[in-house]
Formats: C-alpha cells, sequence, structure tokens
C-alpha cells in the first residue's frame, strides 16, 4: 500500500502556485526556517492539530480499540470482532464519496449504547455509526488542512501539525480509553473521549477562514489552465 501511495503521489500535478515557489527554490536554494513553519504559522498549526484530533480519536477508537472492546468487555471472541471492524471498512469505502455532515458530538453516545447491547446486529450499527462519522473527517480532511497553510511553509507546517497530533492524541487512545475504564468503571468512556475530542474539533472549524472557491494561502489571484 505504501508502494501504492507513493506512486499515486507523484503522479499527480502539483499546483502552479507550488510549482512557481519550486523554481524560486531551484534557483536560490533557500530554506525555511523551522521557526518560521512553527512559530510563524502557529494559529493555522493549533487549527490543524485540533482537526486531526478528531479524526486521530475516533479512527483509533473505531480501528484500534473497538475490537479490544469487543473482547475484553462485551466478551465476544475475536474472529467475531475483526469480522466486524472488517465490515465496518468496506462500508466506509462505499460511503466515504458521499459522506455527509455527520456529528461525532452527538452520534458518540447513541453508537457506544448500541455496541454495548452486545448483540451483533447492535454492535454492527454502532460499528457502522463511529465508520460514517469517520468518513466525515477522512473525505474532508485532504482538502481542508493544506488550506490552513501559506505555499511556502505548507509541506512542513502541515507535516508538523498533523504528526503532533497524531502522537499525541492518535496512537495513545486505547491506552487512555482502557485506563479510563479501569479506573471509573464507567462503559461510556470511549462515548465520551470523542465527545470530548469533538468539542476541540468544533472549536477548531469555528476559527477556520472559508477557503471554498478563493485561492489557497501564498497562491495567485487565479489558477492556471
Amino acid at each position: 500500500m505504501g508502494v501504492v501511495g507513493l506512486y499515486l503521489r507523484m503522479r499527480l500535478e502539483e499546483t502552479p502556485a507550488f510549482a512557481a515557489e519550486v523554481e524560486k527554490a531551484e534557483a536560490a536554494r533557500p530554506k525555511v526556517p523551522l521557526r518560521e513553519m512553527i512559530t510563524g504559522q502557529w494559529r493555522a498549526l493549533l487549527l490543524c492539530v485540533g482537526l486531526v484530533l478528531v479524526f486521530d480519536v475516533t479512527d483509533y477508537m473505531l480501528l484500534s480499540y473497538m475490537p479490544s472492546y469487543l473482547t475484553c468487555e462485551l466478551h465476544y471472541d475475536e474472529t467475531h470482532g475483526l469480522l466486524v471492524v472488517l465490515a465496518v471498512m468496506a462500508l466506509m469505502m462505499i460511503v466515504q464519496p458521499f459522506a455527509g455532515a455527520l456529528t461525532v458530538l452527538f452520534l458518540s453516545v447513541p453508537a457506544v449504547l448500541l455496541i454495548r447491547q452486545g448483540s451483533l446486529a447492535a454492535v454492527g450499527l454502532g460499528m457502522g455509526a463511529l465508520g460514517l462519522l469517520l468518513v466525515c473527517f477522512t473525505a474532508a480532511m485532504p482538502s481542508a488542512l493544506p488550506a490552513l497553510f501559506p505555499t511556502r511553509v505548507r509541506y512542513g507546517s502541515l507535516s508538523i501539525g498533523f504528526n503532533v497530533s497524531v502522537s499525541l492524541f492518535g496512537g495513545t487512545t486505547p491506552l487512555v480509553v482502557t485506563a479510563l475504564i479501569g479506573a471509573t468503571g464507567d462503559m461510556m468512556m470511549p462515548a465520551y473521549y470523542m465527545m470530548a475530542a469533538a468539542v476541540i474539533g468544533g472549536v477548531a472549524v469555528w476559527f477556520m477562514t472559508e477557503s471554498a472557491g478563493k485561492p489557497l494561502p501564498g497562491s495567485a489571484p487565479s489558477v492556471e489552465r
């Protein structure tokens, strides 16, 4: 999959603004200081971290933690838990091009309540709801995140913001939620954790600038054809 992704990325055409920056770089060999990527873009970085945080928590909750939740907390055998996750991933692939405006904040609790019912049908519906929530982000994020940064620092600043968020809030999600359930005994902790992430993501969306139909930061007023 990595090789396929690399091939697709290398075959993509760059925007005129990025191509112009590359020509300047090849001519003058300027280096963008790390300080400019961070301190010069601190507001956009915080928005990026907040947006990616919601995706990270929902993604790791569904695809990494839920199989363990089904096995350890609801006593499903590992095969059934894995099959449900695979079915949900297949559903996500189908739905992603048509993703709508569902919200993690209001559907997290109903989804986890369905999963806690224990029956295969209820677990499937609950996991499917989480999958649809995740699709809302995977369908929109690839275009929303690059629009936060100007062309000159887009690659570096986006990489920093994205990976800081993944490191802090993505891979730690299963560990934190398991610890919260152990400390409180509350089986609804996965829902509460996703809702907290949704609030942070909602604040980030509130402060974002609409970029639809407008040149990206650092781009020319019009796109070359």
